[in-house]
């Protein structure tokens, strides 16, 4: 049956020039009713015109959707021609006008372009569709009416009046005009179909277009029902964890999550933190409670919350203020040490005096073994305090003492916080081991971060990276050891009270042999003093030949090599009790690993003893001075370094200086060549302080006299021959009374650090103080002197001249 529209459509006469109206992201097709917003002044005349005439307009797409004012070749050539049924004037200056599409029409060109365009048309006469639908047709229609039913089944959104309007239409022509019309394609889709004039060729493609459109829905539907499906699941957990909740609040039970956040929220309230602190606990405790159990920051929070509440915030131990108590566990622990016991004790009694004061902050310094670490601990058990020891030896990165933020991954707390929870009070002995070895590199200094942390006046509110609040370490005691004090940044160093803590002489170490390192070798051994005895020239043979130290940790390795080979004899019954004797020791030891250094038989020309100080303590050393037929050069060796060196010419120079008053020949420098040597040439030597030494030996060699073989000197010389003082006193005084030598030349600016040497170490030993050469020439020179027991005033000890680690400075 003909469709009455269409013959209505060919009675009306569709004029050959019409008004041109450039549609927007829409192409408009025959038969289709649709309302248009027209707000373009050239669109806005248009209308008017058609209104004014015979209401019909040609409407056709723009090729850009940007462009106002758009030209001929902006608007493609094929359009429909349509009649204005309705218009309406907006507020707002526009016109909404309701059009319905009638044929298809083509521009042959434009006969006016302002104040609107106005073109010559041609119709577009469709081939005439067969009365009798071929089989492919009716397929391909069917198709599509079956595509559009699933597509609508998919959710896509057709005005009922449509839908009923497709499953009556058997045209192929207006069947594929209303689907391509209805499903809302782009431009260039949309054009490509309306320039398709044979209706089955539409069609068709029609069916193409809807079947991507079916593609992209169903993904769509997938999409929306997954999420849907997820967000089902959460919502569903949401209500069920709920009612769990009020299920077990009726029953008076609590779950894991509640149970784990009122538990943080005692631990808070019972930490006694500070309000910043508290205030803080609890935000993130709140952030906690409110997030999902499995979310990934919940961990983090967690941890965090774990740290705040373990460290003690307001724990403190109480000290042992008793004075007498504390001096009895001093010396329980540690042999000698006076000065160190003393400052403990000091700090003890203003204490007691004041209540309450911040802990002090020591540096122990000293050779390895003296018992610097070890002291301590026994500080902490002396006033009884928790003890914690860090080491800090070879830390490059800031933040082993600040800690790392939270938002790296394994964040952690400092060294020194993580010290704090362990302890677990507020107020420990903070040992900070080997503060001498710390090192710095694009990590960071973290010897700069101790400056905050080792200063009474800013510890009271250390920031830890991890915590990101304030922490107060002013109650803390701190403890540094090293074993040289110039490897330690000056401005650390100024934060520290440095005590020196020098090596033992013999009659120590057998003492601390007898009361500590023995006893606890035969319980380590699991024997007693009653199978076991090692006599006191056995253990100063040991000291003597069998260990060259400062300390004492080699002496302790020896002993328990002597009870290693006891145990195992006594283990195999061989032996019942054994006694170690000087004359039995090389049975457990072996051969002597040191040899005493060899006495010189009689007075030699050129050879001077002089006194050096190394990392591990003091030694002697022995300068010797020769003359060979040459040119008046000087010859150096033995490793020495550039001080010792220049100090070697100074020497020189001044004995040239006085070649009359010490008689020697005027030509004999000039046709000599002078040798110096340092014997132990493998070791490298460096310092002022073997000035005097070196002297005396070119003197000798000059003049002809023999230099006293019982004489030891140390002291830097100046050209014009005055004598300047030197360091490391007590390690040189403990290397001549090893070597057995009885007198010794020191400068006359260092009697009075004689008070910090002990006076049982000062016993048998002769002191000759010298303000000039002269007085040390005098006294190397003559063969006997009267003994003069010097007076010696308190007062502070010079620091060493220039070090360094496995270096002797003299």
């Amino acid at each position: 049956m003909p469709d009455t529209r269409e013959e209505e459509t060919k009675k009306i006469q569709i004029p050959d020039q019409l008004p041109l109206l450039p549609v927007r992201d829409i192409v408009v097709f025959p038969h289709m009713v649709l309302p248009l917003f027209v707000g373009r002044e050239m669109s806005v005349k248009a209308i008017e015109k058609a209104v004014s005439g015979n209401k019909m307009v040609l409407l056709a797409a723009q090729k850009s959707l940007d462009l106002e004012s758009p030209k001929p070749e902006d608007i493609y050539t094929v359009g429909t021609v349509g009649t204005i049924m309705r218009m309406l004037k907006l507020s707002d200056g526009r016109i909404k006008i309701l059009v319905q599409g009638m044929e298809k029409a083509r521009i042959i060109s434009y006969a006016q372009s302002s104040p609107h365009y106005e073109v010559k048309i041609e119709r577009i006469d469709e081939p005439a569709t067969p009365s009798k639908v071929l089989p492919e047709v009716e397929a391909v229609i069917r198709t599509v009416k079956e595509q559009m039913e699933k597509a609508i089944s998919f959710g896509k959104f057709l005005v009922p009046d449509v839908v009923a309007l497709i499953e009556n239409i058997e045209d192929p022509g207006r069947l594929s005009d209303l689907v391509i019309s209805n499903l809302g394609l782009k431009v260039e889709t949309a054009q490509d179909a309306l320039e398709t004039f044979d209706a089955v060729e539409r069609l068709r493609k029609a069916s193409h277009v809807l079947a991507k459109e079916l593609h992209v829905l169903g993904m769509q539907q997938k999409i929306q029902t997954e999420a849907k499906g997820e967000m089902d699941k959460v919502q569903r957990e949401y209500f069920l964890r709920e009612q769990l909740k009020a299920i077990q609040k009726e029953l008076g039970e609590v779950d894991e999550r509640t149970e784990e956040v009122q538990e943080f929220r005692g631990k808070i309230a019972s930490a006694k933190m500070p309000k910043k602190v508290n205030k803080e606990a609890n935000k993130q405790l709140k952030r906690l409670e409110r997030m999902h159990p499995d979310a990934a920051e919940s961990g983090t929070i967690r941890t965090y919350l774990e740290w705040m509440v373990e460290l003690p915030w307001n724990k403190q131990t109480r000290d042992r203020l008793d004075i007498k108590v504390a001096k009895q566990v001093l010396d329980e622990d540690h042999y000698d040490l006076e000065r160190v016991k003393e400052r403990i004790l000091e700090y003890l009694a203003v204490r007691k005096m004041k209540g309450k004061m911040k802990g002090p902050i020591l540096c122990f310094v000293g050779p390895p073994g003296v018992g610097k670490t070890s002291l301590g601990k026994s500080i902490a058990r002396a006033i009884g305090r928790k003890f914690v020891r860090i080491s800090l030896g070879g830390i490059h990165d800031e933040a082993e003492i600040r800690g790392h933020r939270r938002t790296y991954v394994g964040a952690l707390p400092g060294r020194l916080i993580q010290g704090m929870k362990q302890a677990g009070t507020s107020n420990p002995v903070f040992m900070l081991d080997e503060i001498d070895k710390i090192g710095n590199d694009f990590r960071g200094d973290p010897s700069s971060a101790l400056l905050e942390v080792l200063d009474p006046e800013q510890n009271d509110s250390f920031s830890d990276h991890y915590l990101a609040v304030p922490f107060d370490l002013s109650r803390v005691m701190f403890i540094t050891t090293a074993n040289q004090i110039e490897p330690i940044p000056l401005p650390l160093r100024d934060r520290m009270e440095m005590i020196d803590l020098s090596g033992y002489t013999t009659e120590e170490k057998v003492g601390i042999a007898k009361n500590f390192l023995i006893p606890r070798q035969l319980e380590e051994h699991g024997t007693s003093s009653k199978r076991v005895h090692l006599t006191d020239a056995a253990i100063d043979q040991i000291v003597a030949s069998y260990t060259r130290e400062a300390g004492v940790r080699n002496l302790e390795r020896e002993i328990a090599r002597v009870l290693r080979k006891i145990a195992r004899k006594l283990a195999e019954g061989s032996l019942k009790k054994t006694t170690v004797t000087p004359n039995n020791l090389h049975r457990f030891l072996g051969i002597a690993k040191f040899l005493p250094e060899m006495e010189q038989e009689e007075d030699e020309v050129g050879v001077a003893t002089g006194l050096a100080w190394t990392p591990t303590g003091g030694d002697i050393i022995r300068i010797e001075a020769t003359l060979m037929q040459g040119k008046g050069e000087l010859t150096l060796t033995g490793s020495l370094g550039n001080v010792m060196k220049e100090s070697a010419r100074a020497a020189l120079s001044y004995i040239r200086s006085k070649e009359k008053g010490l008689k020697i020949k005027p030509a004999l420098v000039s046709k000599s060549e002078i040798h110096v040597h340092v014997p132990a040439g493998a070791i490298p030597k460096d310092g002022p302080s073997a000035g005097i030494t070196m002297a005396a030996a070119l003197a000798s060699a000059l003049t002809g006299k023999p230099l006293r073989r019982d004489v030891a000197m140390t002291g830097e010389v100046t050209l014009t021959g005055r004598v300047l003082p030197i360091g490391g006193l007590k390690e040189k005084t403990l290397a001549a009374k090893r070597a057995g030598i009885k007198t010794i030349i020191l400068p006359n600016r260092n009697k009075k650090d004689l008070e910090e040497i002990p006076t049982h170490l000062r016993k048998g030993l002769e002191f000759i103080f010298a303000d000039h050469m002269e007085t040390v020439l005098e006294a190397v020179f003559q063969k006997k002197r009267p003994a003069k027991k010097p007076s010696a005033t308190k007062a502070k000890r010079p620091s060493a001249r220039k070090t360094g680690q496995g270096v002797a400075t003299l």
